[in-house]
């Protein structure tokens, strides 16, 4: 029996959706070429990680890898150097542009050495009736704020009026016989109320009124002033020498400013609580970037 023209139409359409469904199986779908040349290989220039400055450095001795939350600051903190000799070792321009993984140079090269001063002991303390109020520094990384000034009654009357007498402070060569370093000398009058801990308190915290006197440790200058350093407040670092700077955290104002000199017993701030539960001073001393326990280097009281 002849098969009827509709029959055939239909079974020829059927044919034609059979041969098209086993064309386009053979097709590979376009998502599976993208990022691919016409080879079908990986684009090398896509895969590639990126490189980041340094790198050829990283775990080299006098190097420092950048952790996530690391400033330039807190990298000088922990390697005992100046933030602005970091900042010319490793031509940074803006020294708020570092990343995560980037290794940077935190030793001097064998040409330049790093900043340091020669610290003489004093045979007394000496107190700096002059206080001068930190202002913004052009030259400080931009998120290190400025340290907060002074009142301008409180500036005025500190021009005039002698700042109120240092703490006494003594050899730092005691019975004990383990100080090292400058002639150190007590920061703050107030009693020790955290002792220095290993992993869990890098210094000591000392107890006082807020406005209370905090002083210079030892003869140096002043490498950093102003509040760019998460959890210290409004903080002062001195460097004494190629191996030894000093920390003083958590000021309600500060009196000194960047590559300022300052001698052992000067007033360099006045106690507070920015970055703190309560009035305090928190006092570090570093040797080489490492914390040591000051109540071992400090005179006996």
């Amino acid at each position: 029996m002849p098969m009827r023209p509709s029959i055939r139409l239909v079974a020829a359409a059927a044919s034609l959706i059979i041969l098209a469904g086993c064309a386009s199986s053979t097709r590979r779908a376009p998502v599976e070429d993208q990022g691919r040349p016409a080879g079908g290989f990986a684009s090398s220039s896509a895969s590639a990680p990126k490189v980041l400055p340094g790198a050829e450095n990283a775990g080299k001795p006098g190097y420092y890898t950048v952790k996530p939350g690391d400033t330039l600051i807190r990298i000088a903190l922990e390697s005992g150097q100046n933030w602005r000799d970091i900042a010319t070792w490793n031509n940074l321009e803006n020294p708020n542009l570092i990343e995560v993984g980037q290794v940077v140079r935190v030793a001097p090269p064998a040409s330049e050495p790093a900043t340091g001063v020669v610290v003489k002991p004093l045979g007394t303390p000496r107190v700096e009736p002059r206080a001068t109020t930190a202002a913004a520094d052009t030259r400080t990384p931009p998120a290190a704020r400025p340290a907060t000034a002074a009142s301008g009654s409180a500036a005025a009357s500190a021009s005039v009026t002698p700042a109120p007498a240092a703490p006494p402070v003594a050899p730092s060569t005691d019975a004990r016989g383990e100080g090292e370093g400058p002639n150190w000398g007590w920061p703050a009058a107030g009693p020790v109320l955290v002792n220095f801990e290993e992993g869990r308190s890098k210094g000591l915290t000392i107890g006082g009124k807020a406005g209370d006197p905090v002083v210079a440790a030892a003869d140096g200058h002043v490498v950093y002033a102003g509040s760019g350093l998460r959890g210290y407040g409004n903080l002062v670092i001195i460097k004494h020498s190629a191996d030894f700077l000093t920390a003083y955290a958590h000021n309600q104002t500060l009196l000194v400013k960047e590559d300022q000199a300052v001698k052992r017993g000067q007033k360099i701030a006045e106690m507070g609580s920015t970055d703190a539960e309560r009035v305090q001073l928190h006092f570090e001393i570093r040797k080489k970037g490492k914390p040591l326990d000051p109540a071992r280097q400090l005179p006996a009281r």
